[in-house]
C-alpha cells in the first residue's frame, strides 16, 4: 500500500503522454484528485479522459512551465478547482540535442535550461507557498540518470539534470522543518512514445539500449510512476533530498 490520502490533489506537469501520463493514472488508482498539465493540448485531455474512464477525477490546464505567469495560473488553477495541492510531480522536461557540446547552439541551450531548470524552479516557487499554507505536502522533480553522471552527446540535458538535482536537495534542507518533502527520480532508458520515436529508424539502438541495465531491459513508465506515488506516501516520511535513480541497476555499474 502507498498510505496516500484519497481525496487529496496532485498536480502532475508534463502529463500528455510518457513518464507524466503513467503518473497522474497512479495518483487517480489511489482516489487523488489530478490536475493535468501539459502545452499539448490534446494528449493532456487524452489522460483526462483515461483517469475519468477509469472512475477518477482530473481536469486539464495548458501550462509551459518556461512562463511565469502560466505557472502561477496553474497552480491557482489547481487550488481553486480542487482547494488544495498536497503532491506536485514536476515532470515537464525536453531533450533536443543530436550531438557534442561544440556542435551545439545558444537556442538549444536556453530551451533545455528553460524547460528543464527554469520549469522546475517556477513550479516549486509556487506550489510550496500553498504547502505551506496548509501545513505540508510533497514534491517530486523528474531528473534522469543522466543528472547523477556524464552522457555524452547529451551535455546540456545532463546539465539542467544535475540542476534538478541540485535544486531538489537544496530546497528539500530549506523546507524540511516545514512538514514539506521534496525528492528527484532519475529514470534510465524508459518505453515512453518519446524513446519509441527516437529509435524506430534504428533498431539497433533499441536493443543497445537494454544492454546498459543489468535488469535485461529497458524501463516502463508505470515503474517510474511507482517511485513517485512512494516518495509522495507516508511510506516514504522520513525520506527528503534524494535524487531516486530507477535504472534496472544502470548507475550500479
Amino acid at each position: 500500500m502507498s498510505r496516500l490520502l484519497s481525496g487529496q490533489a496532485a498536480l502532475v506537469t508534463g502529463a500528455a503522454a510518457g513518464i507524466g501520463r503513467a503518473t497522474a493514472l497512479a495518483f487517480a488508482r489511489e482516489g487523488i484528485k489530478v490536475m493535468i498539465s501539459d502545452i499539448d493540448v490534446a494528449g493532456g485531455e487524452a489522460t483526462v479522459g483515461q483517469i475519468r474512464a477509469a472512475g477518477g477525477e482530473a481536469r486539464f490546464i495548458r501550462c509551459d512551465v518556461t512562463r511565469a505567469s502560466e505557472v502561477r495560473a496553474l497552480i491557482e488553477g489547481t487550488v481553486a478547482a480542487y482547494g488544495r495541492l498536497d503532491y506536485a510531480f514536476n515532470n515537464a522536461g525536453i531533450d533536443i540535442e543530436k550531438g557534442k557540446l561544440a556542435d551545439g547552439s545558444e537556442a538549444e541551450f536556453d530551451a533545455i535550461m528553460g524547460v528543464n531548470v527554469k520549469g522546475v524552479w517556477l513550479c516549486m516557487k509556487h506550489q510550496i507557498p500553498v504547502m505551506l499554507a496548509q501545513g505540508g505536502g510533497a514534491i517530486v522533480n523528474a531528473s534522469s540518470v543522466a543528472g547523477l553522471g556524464g552522457a555524452p552527446k547529451m551535455s546540456l540535458y545532463a546539465a539542467s539534470k544535475h540542476a534538478v538535482i541540485g535544486l531538489t536537495k537544496s530546497v528539500a534542507v530549506e523546507y524540511g522543518k516545514k512538514n514539506i518533502r521534496i525528492n528527484a527520480v532519475c529514470p534510465a532508458v524508459i518505453d515512453t512514445d518519446m524513446y519509441r520515436r527516437a529509435h524506430e529508424a534504428d533498431p539497433r539502438k533499441a536493443q543497445f539500449a537494454a544492454t546498459v541495465h543489468p535488469i535485461g531491459r529497458i524501463g516502463k513508465a508505470e515503474e517510474v510512476a511507482a517511485a513517485v506515488i512512494y516518495l509522495c506516501s507516508d511510506a516514504a516520511s522520513f525520506t527528503t533530498g534524494i535524487a531516486l535513480p530507477v535504472d534496472g541497476g544502470a548507475t550500479a555499474i
